[in-house]
């Protein structure tokens, strides 16, 4: 399948990843439907002008309809999904995802599709610490990082159409990474991140807090402020991952406690050195 502005997409779900895409291809001027089980996101969606059209409940002709159809479900509901009305996607048709857990998912969601019906999985790695389609912004997409996550069923062209589906909406760098890396990755980079921010904003109870923090504390329990139900669930899908990372990070913290605990000021000064220089990457 080639990308083109003749292609028309189908959001699935109008969340912020999910509206913040119907923004950003709308933008782009492409033909945009969705389907989303709230009246008052797709009211919002028509009012914004972001789709051609909207439904609350799940239309075959729009599904028929479309040569993309981008899923921005949590993971199970998405599983679900498929199961349930999967039958309806007519064959050429290409789907894809925003899911934060692949290894689990992929090849449920791969073997229950028809025939000629290709499910290439991605990942935008951009959010914000609030949801909902009231706050998407395309922007938060620009210059953001873009995982595809291929197996062995999908096609050079399937591929293509999903790096292109992220150059669209312009994301700065495009990788490819199979699912299981992505499992092991987005264990370390993003749920693990957002385990310790949890668990930092639990530790210590003040009720003036907010009064004596700076931006170190700020920019590192941002995302804190958190959607308990979509990131326990990703947490206990892709557990052991998560668990493996989470005895990595103790593993270090430990070491440090020790270098502080024993005033070797050498040891805790080498941590910091491969911090700064893995840090400094970053910024590059």
């Amino acid at each position: 399948m080639v990308i083109n502005k003749s292609t028309k997409f189908l959001i699935v779900g109008l969340g912020l990843l999910g509206g913040s895409y119907t923004r950003g291809l709308t933008e782009k001027g492409y033909y945009v439907e969705a389907i989303t089980k709230n009246k008052e996101d797709c009211d919002f969606a028509i009012e914004h002008e972001m789709v051609k059209k909207c439904s609350c409940e799940v239309d075959s002709e729009m599904i028929k309809n479309a040569d993309v159809i981008i899923f921005a479900l949590y993971p199970d509901v998405f599983v679900s999904w498929i199961e349930e009305h999967g039958a309806q996607i007519r064959p050429g048709t290409l789907i894809t995802d925003v899911t934060g857990v692949k290894g689990c998912i992929v090849d449920k969601i791969q073997n229950m599709l028809p025939p000629l019906v290709e499910f290439i999985s991605a990942h935008p790695m951009a959010g914000r610490e609030v949801y909902g389609i009231k706050n998407s912004d395309e922007r938060i997409f620009y210059g953001a990082n873009y995982l595809v996550v291929p197996t062995q069923r999908n096609t050079d062209e399937g591929i293509e159409a999903c790096k292109r589906i992220g150059e669209i909406l312009g994301f700065g760098r495009i990788s490819e990474i199979s699912p299981e890396g992505h499992d092991e990755m987005i264990g370390f980079v993003s749920q693990l991140t957002h385990f310790i921010a949890v668990s930092l904003m639990n530790c210590y109870e003040h009720e003036r807090l907010e009064r004596y923090t700076a931006d170190s504390f700020r920019d590192l329990t941002r995302i804190a402020n958190i959607n308990e139900t979509m990131w326990s669930e990703l947490f206990l899908m892709n557990k052991p991952a998560l668990l493996e990372q989470i005895e990595l990070f103790q593993k270090n913290f430990s070491q440090l406690h020790e270098y502080l605990k024993n005033d070797d000021v050498d040891g805790m000064k080498r941590m910091m050195i491969t911090s700064t220089e893995r840090r400094r990457k970053f910024d590059k």
